[in-house]
């Protein structure tokens, strides 16, 4: 029996243990499999629904998942990706396919599960919470496994890029708040391609990141000892130095939605209620909450509020300042990170408004050779000693360093080579710190503010996925 049986069989046995058990919430399916059923808020032109339990007509659907949950070959397809889900299983004396509706059922649920039981072990079992429970209660298997595991394993719904677009769907429901979304990028953790295993962290980063983890998940505690003012974290450091990367890569680790406010753009053209604006900004992290809001280039802060800037930007900072004092990691389940490059340009307002301080210096040179280690762990290097490297990059951030990887890498390309040279990582140094030393000339005979504020600005509003020189300065050793 083929692989693809057995998951197409596991998704059948979900489904119906799911619709029937009333117990059990969005939380007890696995990803992959709620992500097929969630109707996420979003209006329903369509006639019948037979994947969700709904009917026809133009209404919009609440956000959730509706029982009972019928599989069809789309559905099953989906959720498994399994590419012919009814011929995977059709030749199995417990299932069934109605032609006319194409839904696949099992015709006998007990021979199904004894099938099931005898094919996978406790581990492929703690992934699906429904089937946990169902067979954690069954006095016939002997499964050693609780319900209450596989819930901790499971990423929950909260995770969920449908669940996330579910909510913004039912948020921004006028055509004038659509454009609001300009002002945030909001990732799910399942996007975000780091964890903090990925990251070469300093000491103290890791334990202040260790104490907001656990500050996260003994919130009630905290609350009963009137414990509220924390949850504040202000990044400093220069750019490529792990801060936007951590944050990211903290958000993947919590499983917590990701939600960047593009400071920058409050200044855009083409938002004219600015203290609005960034007043809703917040709203959204408090209606996607638990998640992490992450403020970057905060020193834009204390820039606009030294500076003879338009009254609507200072109207619009100021409301900022006060949203920020407003949100609460232990009320509102929003945990606030602000990132700066520029730490001396903050007035004592911007930084009273943290509660912990978490620096990121440039790698010293151990931390360097780690994060070549990290950096080159899928290349092919003859000789690579990256100690030797590390002893020649000094002053270079971790996203230097991909530069200088990337470097060697396409230069052994152009030989029609994939496998790299010590050689070729110290000439790749070399050409690097040639081009900064361009670059450094350029900047001081053009202007210097205007060049600077031009490369944060084109990084606050790429959203993490650009590709270019300056994004990689500011993200730095993720691999």
């Amino acid at each position: 029996m083929t692989d693809a049986a057995l998951d197409v069989v596991e998704f059948l046995l979900t489904t119906s243990v799911y619709s029937d058990d009333r117990t059990l919430d969005e939380n007890d399916l696995p990803p992959a499999f709620r992500r097929v059923y969630w109707t996420g808020g979003v209006d329903d032109d369509s006639g019948s629904d037979d994947e969700s339990g709904g009917s026809g007509g133009s209404t919009r659907k609440p956000a959730g998942i509706s029982r009972p949950l019928s599989v069809t070959t789309s559905t099953a397809r989906d959720a498994t990706g399994v590419d012919r889900p009814w011929e995977a299983v059709s030749d199995l004396m417990f299932t069934e396919r109605d032609e006319f509706s194409g839904t696949i059922t099992l015709a006998q649920q007990d021979m199904a599960e004894e099938w099931f039981a005898e094919r996978v072990d406790d581990d492929r079992l703690l992934e699906n919470p429904t089937l946990a429970k169902h067979f954690a209660n069954h006095d016939d298997y002997a499964f050693d496994v609780t319900h209450e595991e596989a819930r901790e394993r499971n990423r929950p719904i909260q995770a969920d890029r449908v669940w996330i677009d579910g909510l913004l769907n039912e948020y921004f429901d006028e055509e004038d708040d659509e454009e609001m979304l300009d002002l945030v990028d909001v990732r799910a953790p399942e996007e975000v391609d780091m964890s903090l295993d990925d990251l070469v962290l300093t000491e103290d980063q890791q334990n202040e990141l260790n104490k907001i983890s656990k500050a996260i998940e003994h919130r009630d505690y905290l609350a009963d000892i009137g414990l509220r003012e924390i949850g504040k974290l202000l990044f400093v450091g220069p750019p490529g130095t792990g801060k936007t990367s951590t944050a990211q890569a903290l958000a993947q680790d919590m499983d917590l939605p990701f939600v960047e406010v593009k400071l920058s753009m409050i200044t855009s053209q083409y938002l004219g209620e600015t203290a609005k604006n960034v007043d809703k900004t917040f709203e959204v992290a408090k209606r996607l909450s638990p998640c992490i809001l992450f403020i970057d280039e905060f020193d834009f802060v204390a820039k606009t509020r030294r500076s003879d800037e338009h009254a609507a930007l200072k109207r619009a900072v100021n409301t900022l300042l006060k949203s920020i004092d407003n949100i609460s990691l232990i009320d509102d389940d929003v945990l606030l990170i602000g990132a700066t490059n520029h730490p001396d340009q903050l007035d004592d307002a911007a930084w009273r408004r943290f509660d912990e301080i978490i620096n990121f210096p440039k790698p010293d040179h151990g931390m360097r050779a780690d994060i070549l280690g990290l950096i080159t762990r899928t290349m092919e290097i003859d000789e690579f000693d990256p100690q030797l490297i590390a002893d020649v990059t000094e002053g270079l951030t971790g996203s230097d360093l991909r530069m200088v990887l990337r470097e060697a890498v396409l230069e052994a390309l152009t030989e029609d080579r994939t496998t790299l040279t010590q050689e070729d990582l110290l000439n790749a140094v070399e050409e690097f710190e040639e081009r900064d030393t361009l670059k450094n000339m350029d900047m001081m005979e053009g202007d210097h503010d205007a060049l600077v504020a031009g490369g944060d600005l084109d990084k606050a509003s790429d959203g993490g996925h650009s590709h270019d020189h300056d994004h990689d300065h500011d993200h730095e050793h993720d691999h």
